[in-house]
């Protein structure tokens, strides 16, 4: 099982460059998946008045008591109700994540998201995300078979579900172990579908727990088959979408595969890369420039395809201008692109340290 550090460094020319790809920058692209973000205060209603005096309240506990015992009533209504209040309850005080998981609402929520009910399988769903941002609870979910039921919700879920489903699949993939239970339940190709098809806040949680969960290779090679290439490449040709640093750093931890390589390439996706080199932010450039090293690194019609786009000018504007590390991976791949066109015999630029 491969895991760990999805990118790689290289030594090229007695230089370090490569897929260094800072945490820091890596946080900043992508956004958390947080808790649930509907507005559920504003209504002046009885209910409400008396979970916002439970939220700021240190004696919430015989209301959390209540409501766990009501997720396991014989009557819808009381179970929509207490799942909405667990929801909530959960949503933004830590403390009451922990109370609520150690009264026993771990199970019967799990059990709530396998509802043929759209808004008690949403709420069970959200309250199960919503306990999952307490790091305490990540393998208390994951081990009362919470995984499974969160993959059906993502395939037949509202688009609220869908979406909270993946956000909870990225809490729980941060337990590395969990991360190859999450691929061989069938959740990457649902997460590449709501990448290809949902709305942006779907598509960018897809992105979030896609680049999570391909830090394992049998994840990148499920990802891969699912046709991820596809939603990546059209994302990142499309600056407006918001989504072209997130596509990638997806496609950055793919494409140390030469099934990647290739699906990329088919995809169109050489244009695409050196159009981000030309006119995206400094960090795309940096990450696009190290994906297209990996590209060319072994292969002469990829240097040559990358070299017939226009590739080196720009490179050469950003070996001059860019950060110190695109500086160093810019002028690297410059000099393999104006490397003779025959043979492999040149230097590689994969003496790869990991």
């Amino acid at each position: 099982m491969e895991t760990g550090s999805p990118a790689k460094n290289y030594t090229y020319m007695g230089r370090s460059f490569g897929g260094d790809l800072s945490v820091n920058d890596v946080s900043s692209a992508f956004s958390e998946c947080n808790s649930d973000r509907s507005g559920e205060f504003t209504a002046a209603s009885s209910q409400n008045r008396r979970l916002l005096l439970a939220c700021a309240s240190e004696n919430s506990d015989d209301l959390i008591r209540q409501l766990v015992l009501d997720l396991e009533s014989c009557s819808i209504d009381e179970q929509k109700q207490a799942a909405m209040e667990i929801r909530l309850l959960a949503k933004n005080k830590s403390e009451n994540r922990i109370k609520i998981a150690k009264a026993g609402a771990i199970k019967p929520l799990i059990a709530l998201i396998s509802s043929s009910d759209p808004q008690l399988q949403e709420n069970g769903v959200t309250a199960i995300l919503n306990l999952s941002l307490c790091d305490e609870n990540k393998e208390l979910i994951a081990s009362a078979g919470a995984i499974k039921p969160l993959v059906r919700a993502l395939r037949a879920g509202t688009s609220t579900a869908k979406e909270n489903a993946a956000c909870a699949l990225l809490r729980l993939s941060q337990v590395e172990e969990n991360k190859v239970a999450i691929g061989r339940s069938g959740a990457i190709p649902l997460l590449v579908s709501l990448l290809e098809n949902g709305g942006f806040r779907g598509k960018k949680d897809a992105s979030t727990a896609l680049y999570s969960l391909c830090s394992v290779k049998e994840n990148k090679i499920r990802a891969i088959h699912a046709g991820i290439m596809k939603p990546l490449v059209e994302l990142m040709a499309d600056f407006g979408s918001n989504m072209v640093d997130k596509s990638a750093y997806v496609l950055s931890i793919l494409v140390s595969l030469p099934e990647a390589k290739t699906a990329l390439v088919e995809e169109g996706g050489i244009p695409v890369l050196v159009e981000i080199i030309e006119v995206g932010s400094q960090r795309q450039k940096e990450v696009v420039v190290a994906v297209l090293l990996q590209i060319c690194e072994d292969s002469l019609l990829y240097r040559t395809m990358v070299s017939r786009e226009g590739a080196i000018p720009p490179l050469v504007a950003l070996s001059q201008s860019g950060t110190n590390r695109a500086k160093q991976k810019a002028e690297a791949l410059t000099e393999l692109l104006r490397q003779p066109r025959s043979g492999n015999g040149a230097a590689r630029v994969s003496d790869v340290s990991v």
